[in-house]
């Protein structure tokens, strides 16, 4: 590879920079985890808990596009860095939490750091390989950040918070863990010159490092009209809709019906354990046969269907089948909306971060959205069924916006 780090240290560049998305992942969904424990101590109310559950995406939507722009010309180790020393003082400060108005200002500042994250690793790929082998690297940085939602209800909940004395202590914690991480992320990006290698390996002249406004301006216009890159978009709003709206409710939704905290934690990891089967095989598969917007109407459907099996079934057999189908459908989701915008005629290595930027800055109103509905029609109705249709219908238009593309462009 010219001009780019030798196979295996960069293999182990990702490696480490997934830390960061693991941890991050791990103090995101620590409150979804606690979430009717800290409904009971702060009493908050269900649309109020929804609000909570949904402040982190809520984030991105003023600054996803910032920060995606100065990612690109920061370079991803700085950013990640910057973005877990973020979020890792917000959780110790979510610890200390008295109320809605200050649990709410630390969670947004979580979501300030997190959108340091996930730009910077698809920046940092792009970095550290060429396009056509992006896609194994981009799996394990996923993974990564599904290890870290997993642990939060499989290992947080269950085990570590009651081991530390409660929820505090878990969010303590688990902060000070982060911003020791983000020290050694610091130290090890320094020492492999990642962003000195940043222009040289985008191929970017200097006006591609600039953050002046005639540069960034020029660098928005062509993201924000191209056409395809739009469609992708919608489809990144559903996905964030449903997996955002699933993730952060399921929990307390399975208590509702009888489950035990500890038993609707685990219960709640085979969802995210769905989700790295299908992070890890369908783009594998679509890569494998050129299909990758088929296999968003795939995804889009299976989804949406896992969801519909959860509101028809009971506490059995069937409801454990449509949680895995649920989370295998988002799941193959995830690395398809960030392994398109690379491939992108005029987007490419060198604004991968503002368009992933660009993905999210939209689709997290659907993140948002997503636990925020479903705890306002939970108020309103008394059940959790209105929420999870709306949920649901997500996965259809999923389905509806990869056909658009399929048929517009073909598929690769």
């Amino acid at each position: 590879m010219t001009e780019r780090m030798a196979r295996r240290r960069a293999y182990a560049a990702v490696v480490v920079g997934t830390l960061g998305y693991t941890c991050l992942m791990f103090v995101w969904f620590s409150l979804p985890a606690y979430l009717s424990t800290i409904i009971d101590d702060l009493g908050l109310s269900g649309t109020q808990a929804g609000v909570v559950a949904g402040a982190v995406p809520l984030t991105y939507i003023p600054i996803a596009l910032f920060t995606g722009t100065v990612v690109d010309r920061v370079g991803p180790g700085r950013s990640l860095a910057a973005g877990v020393l973020i979020y890792g003082v917000a959780q110790v400060g979510r610890s200390f939490a008295a109320g809605f108005p200050s649990l709410l200002g630390t969670t947004l500042l979580i979501g300030v750091g997190a959108t340091a994250i996930t730009f910077g690793l698809p920046k940092l790929v792009s970095v550290l390989f060429p396009p056509d082998e992006t896609g194994f690297p981009s799996s394990i940085y996923l993974v990564g950040a599904s290890a870290g939602t997993a642990s939060a209800f499989a290992v947080g909940r269950p085990i570590l918070g009651p081991l530390l004395g409660g929820w505090r202590e878990l969010f303590l914690w688990s902060g000070v863990v982060a911003v020791g991480y983000g020290l050694l992320w610091l130290v090890v990006a320094l020492r492999l010159g990642i962003d000195d290698r940043n222009r040289a390996a985008n191929d970017a002249d200097a006006a591609d490092s600039s953050l002046t406004l005639a540069a960034i301006r020029r660098d928005l216009k062509l993201v924000l009209t191209h056409r395809e890159l739009q469609l992708v978009v919608v489809v990144g709003t559903m996905y964030l809709l449903i997996a955002h709206g699933m993730q952060g409710w399921l929990p307390t939704l399975l208590e509702a019906r009888g489950f035990s905290a500890d038993r609707a934690g685990r219960t709640t990891s085979l969802l995210v354990a769905a989700n790295v089967v299908g992070v890890l095989t369908i783009p594998a598969v679509a890569d494998r046969f050129g299909v990758r917007r088929t296999a968003l109407m795939v995804c889009g459907l299976v989804a949406a269907l896992g969801i519909s099996g959860v509101v028809a079934s009971g506490v059995g057999l069937l409801l454990l089948g449509s949680i895995l189908v649920t989370g295998f459908g988002f799941g193959g989701l995830s690395p398809l909306i960030r392994a398109i915008p690379p491939e992108l005629e005029g987007i490419g290595a060198r604004l991968t971060g503002t368009a992933v930027g660009f993905i999210f800055a939209v689709g997290e109103i659907g993140g948002f959205l997503g636990p925020v509905l479903v705890g306002a029609l939970r108020d309103l109705t008394g059940s959790y069924v209105p929420g999870l249709l709306v949920l649901a219908s997500g996965g259809l238009v999923v389905a509806v916006a990869g056909g658009v593309l399929r048929y517009r462009y073909g598929d690769s």
